[in-house]
């Protein structure tokens, strides 16, 4: 064959894949269709959004039917949770609409233009809410004005998305004019908010507070926690869970100190590995390129967390660390975990190192246990 023809052929071969790309996508789009039409079915029947035991048997079907043919099973199943977990965000958000929880109420979103005020200004919205933002930033969406004090305060809710180091104030202040409805802040630790929420309890406001565990680009809440704290009113904790009530978010309800006090591992810990990690990096003196050339399965998969958290904001993550009045636990926690390691390492206890090993092997087996049986 001669180059040019071999070149008509690969042409030839690209336009096909390019077609067999576009009816992938129209299918994709298809698919999407059914779901809204699942989702009105399910809302009609009762029945929940997620269904475990049908997305088991649909991937072990879809596995089987690759391998027939000659497809990675691994490849099939990945392909297919992608378009299960679209297929689930689509049912959700239709939930969310359909079932109006906002209709003729108001919202305050005190922070709105920020990213997880954003994120609450549209959740609120989706509901029916009429929702007001209150930011002196520009880009929030819907009504706006730059000072919360400007408005009424006659909303049904007021959520306060404002950087921690301000929320204690705003707390303190809302709790002097009395606001008739429900009141939290969602911030990432609540010791530093002490006084101003037990000012709004003191004061007879109903008040609760919520910390949503995932980010402002999170779409799908199936599998993510918002943590609920408790702060004596059960309506206002009542009324701040119903919001999340149409969706597959798993609430949890803790008390104030508790809350951060697990804060302190789940956030304050985690944080604080993957800054020691780039930093070890950082001061190592090997050029990243260098080291990129000679990664590994779990260095990579460490790379990608540590970059992640690189890219967030330091003044949110110092605040996560330096406000928390648990927060010295877990890095007194991690330091003596990385002195008993390199002591193991130096003085050749073999016996010390496998022990570490095997009692972090067994705790995490006993949290994936604990999680499969949640589900």
């Amino acid at each position: 064959m001669t180059p040019e023809a071999e070149t008509a052929t690969l042409d030839d071969l690209r336009r096909r894949l390019s077609e067999l790309d576009r009816q992938l996508i129209a299918l994709v789009a298809e698919r999407k269709a059914m779901s809204e039409e699942v989702a009105r079915v399910k809302r009609a029947t009762g029945r929940p959004t997620r269904d475990y035991e049908r997305e088991r048997e649909v991937i072990l079907g879809v596995r089987a039917a690759a391998s027939e043919r000659g497809v990675s099973p691994a490849l099939a199943e990945q392909l297919l949770r992608l378009l299960i977990r679209s297929s689930l965000t689509t049912q959700e958000q239709a939930s969310v609409i359909a079932r109006g929880a906002g209709t003729g109420r108001r919202a305050l979103v005190i922070g709105g233009a920020g990213k997880m005020g954003g994120w609450f200004v549209s959740f609120l919205a989706s509901q029916g809410f009429t929702v007001e933002v209150a930011d002196p930033a520009p880009g929030a969406a819907g009504t706006r004005v730059a000072d919360w004090r400007s408005t009424d305060l006659k909303h049904d809710y007021i959520v306060l998305a404002t950087p921690l180091g301000m929320t204690d104030a705003i707390l303190r202040d809302l709790a002097l004019r009395r606001p008739p409805g429900v009141i939290f802040d969602v911030g990432s630790l609540k010791s530093p908010l002490r006084a101003g929420l037990l000012a709004l309890k003191s004061h007879g406001c109903q008040v609760t507070s919520v910390h949503p565990m995932f980010g402002p680009d999170t779409e799908l809440l199936s599998g993510r926690h918002v943590l609920f704290v408790d702060l004596g009113n059960a309506a206002a904790l009542a009324a701040a869970r119903e919001l999340f009530a149409s969706t597959m978010a798993e609430q949890v309800v803790m008390s104030l100190d508790d809350h951060d006090r697990l804060i302190a591992y789940v956030l304050g810990l985690s944080h604080a590995l993957n800054i020691a990690f780039f930093t070890a990096l950082a001061d190592s003196g090997e050029a990243a390129p260098r080291l990129a050339r000679m990664s590994s399965t779990t260095f990579d998969a460490q790379l990608d967390v540590a970059s992640q958290v690189a890219g967030e904001s330091p003044e949110l993550y110092y605040e996560i660390q330096s406000l928390n009045d648990y927060g010295a636990e877990s890095l007194e926690a991690l330091s003596k975990a990385v002195e008993r390691l390199r002591a193991s390492v130096l003085s050749q206890d073999h016996a010390a190192f496998v022990a570490l090993m095997r009692r972090g092997r067994d705790y995490l087996a006993d949290r994936r246990s604990l999680a499969e049986r949640r589900t």
